[in-house]
């Protein structure tokens, strides 16, 4: 607890024993002597809210909750009220503490798991070792890393093999065991052995800056509820406060009896306070960031929880989401050339290529690419490489290509999902790769249709016979293959005029514009991709097709603790705001009104803050 919270729980504790001596021991009589007397319990705890309303209004900021209640407890000493007046200052009080505490344990819980960024790093120079901030060591560093530490930027492992904590960065708990060559990221933490490992990005590219960047200005994004409660309190007060001075105003001048009019103005005043939704609202937003990022699932803002909360239709890529991407070389099949040498050509055309079947290849060659030997090599999207290969003019990739190179069907010689290579329109054979399912790719469509999502759609460019084997396995509704990037940005266009609402979740590679086009956008983020981060609005950490479910159910639950406050605040204010203005209801009734309710409505808010747990 900070030491403000102390400071005011010990002002409300003295204003609440003042105000029983109060009542307890006989007083003077007299309205001087009444209004002196329960003055001091009432500066004891309500003095700063005064003082906010006296500076608010001279910055012409007039109407808000300050002002409000500053105008209806004082004007309750107006009309002799004096113990309501001291007793509703008090329960505001300890209202407005209630949320400052509840705020301050959402923004722990937060802090607590951005306590990834590392302090310090020890950096290996000229065999010595020199501890330095993160942000001092360069790409190809040598950093040695011991057990207990965090890595403090991303990096690969030169020497050593440890087992890592990687529970920050992706929500799961088992550890991690990686060695030699094997890829670690910033805010994992060494459980065993020493490691060395070579430095791969600076700090402000780490993956833990990335993520610390993405969780700190989420909440500057703002949902269209939150913008809604905002616009609501900058219009509502004022009408209130117009409102209760014409019901004091009025009626006393037509029926008389002003300060009944009065007593009823300030109930109505009291009661009209939108704390309870300006609190709340944002508060269960953030609670529900916070939750997910515990599961390793990064939402970067309010606004896109919203919208996922209203998704019905989610379109997966098959490479790298429902699938490993980690391909093998299965068969080599050449007809007019070695296999060895079919290879060759294809990993020297490959190499230029980032793309998960590109790299299996030139990992099955396993040799040096002189890359003198390569002339002009061009992608032609979609469809493979173009690459000229001492000197001739190679065409490497699928049946599409294979036409374009002038090579007659291929189809009749493999029906699976093949790398074509030919020498002009000279066909000289294919190569066939396998994938698999990620272990939870079939769980994940099925709790996606028990979470409410009506429609999944796969979205991929491999053969229709690849396609249609991994949607059947996984259980996918629809299935469309053998698409450029362009076309899917096309398919889910079509489904958003259709009047979907569509998640798009990718490898953010190479599927960046549909990520964009997307209502939502959801990226395997690889635990570190680039391309990931900065695409998505949404970043699974640990790549597991299951966690696109946990995200929906986090979000819908995150939006009915928001509407739920909102009805309820509204329906009670609303209700008591009629009785006040009917002389129906009391002071104490209005304390419930505003206090009470902003109470229920944050304790019903922080329901958010263990959705993720």
């Amino acid at each position: 607890m900070k030491r403000k919270h102390k400071i005011m729980i010990a002002r409300i504790v003295l204003a609440i024993a003042l105000t029983i001596i109060l009542l307890v021991i006989p007083m003077p009589e007299g309205t001087i002597f009444s209004i002196a007397f329960f003055a001091v319990p009432y500066l004891v705890a309500g003095y700063d809210v005064l003082w906010r309303a006296v500076r608010n209004i001279l910055r012409g900021q007039i109407f808000d909750e300050n002002f409000l209640m500053a105008i209806a407890t004082v004007g309750a000493f107006g009309i002799a009220e004096y113990f309501e007046a001291v007793g509703v200052m008090i329960f505001y009080q300890t209202g407005e503490l209630f949320s400052s505490l509840a705020v301050g344990k959402s923004r722990r819980s937060i802090s607590a798991l951005m306590n990834i960024r590392p302090d310090s790093a020890t950096r290996l120079v000229d065999g010595e070792e020199k501890t330095v901030f993160p942000e001092e060591i360069a790409v190809g560093d040598i950093l040695v890393v011991r057990a207990g530490e965090k890595v403090a930027l991303d990096g690969e492992i030169i020497e050593g093999e440890s087992s890592f904590d990687l529970s920050a960065l992706t929500g799961e708990s088992m550890p991690v065991q990686k060695g030699v060559g094997d890829k670690v990221l910033s805010g994992a933490v060494n459980l065993s052995g020493v490691i060395k490992l070579r430095v791969e990005s600076v700090f402000a590219e780490s993956t833990v800056s990335k993520i610390l960047d993405l969780v700190e200005n989420a909440a500057s994004k703002k949902a269209k509820s939150e913008r809604f409660i905002t616009r609501f309190a900058r219009y509502y007060t004022p009408c209130v406060v117009i409102a209760a001075a014409a019901l004091a105003l009025v009626p006393s001048i037509i029926f008389g009896n002003p300060s009944e009019w009065i007593e009823r103005a300030l109930i109505f005043l009291m009661v009209s306070c939108p704390c309870a939704l300006v609190i709340s609202v944002p508060l269960s937003f953030f609670g529900g960031i916070g939750g997910a990022s515990r599961r390793g699932i990064l939402i970067k803002g309010a606004t896109y929880l919203e919208t996922l909360s209203k998704v019905d239709t989610v379109v997966l890529d098959k490479t790298g989401t429902l699938s490993v991407g980690e391909f093998r070389v299965d068969r080599i099949v050449s007809e007019k050339i070695s296999q060895n040498e079919l290879l060759e050509i294809s990993a020297y055309a490959e190499g230029y290529s980032n793309h998960p079947i590109a790299l299996s290849v030139c990992k099955e060659y396993g040799k040096d690419i002189d890359k003198s030997r390569i002339g002009d090599a061009v992608e032609e999207a979609g469809m493979g490489i173009r690459a000229y290969i001492d000197g001739a003019e190679y065409f490497v990739g699928n049946a599409r290509l294979m036409e374009k190179a002038g090579v007659e069907s291929v189809l009749d010689r493999v029906s699976d999902s093949a790398i074509h290579i030919s020498r002009g329109p000279d066909y000289l054979g294919y190569i066939t790769l396998c994938d698999k399912l990620k272990g939870d790719s079939v769980g994940a469509i099925a709790t996606l249709k028990e979470c409410g999502i009506d429609r999944t759609v796969m979205l991929t460019g491999d053969s229709r016979a690849i396609a249609e084997k991994v949607g059947g396995e996984v259980g996918i509704d629809e299935i469309f293959s053998e698409l450029l990037p362009a076309q899917k940005v096309e398919i889910v266009e079509k489904l958003i005029l259709e009047g979907r609402r569509v998640a798009f979740v990718g490898d953010g590679i190479n599927d960046a514009p549909v990520l964009s086009r997307a209502d939502v956008g959801i990226a395997m983020g690889g635990v570190g991709s680039d391309a990931a981060i900065e695409a998505a609005d949404i970043v699974l950490m640990d790549d597991k097709p299951s966690k696109i479910a946990t995200a929906v159910s986090i979000s819908r639950k995150t939006m009915r603790i928001v509407r739920q406050n909102i009805i309820f605040a509204l329906t009670v204010k609303g209700v008591i705001l009629l009785l006040g203005a009917l002389g129906l209801a009391g002071m104490w009734t209005a304390v419930f009104g505003d206090v009470g309710v902003m109470v229920i409505a944050i304790i019903n808010s922080m329901r958010t803050i263990k959705i993720g747990k």
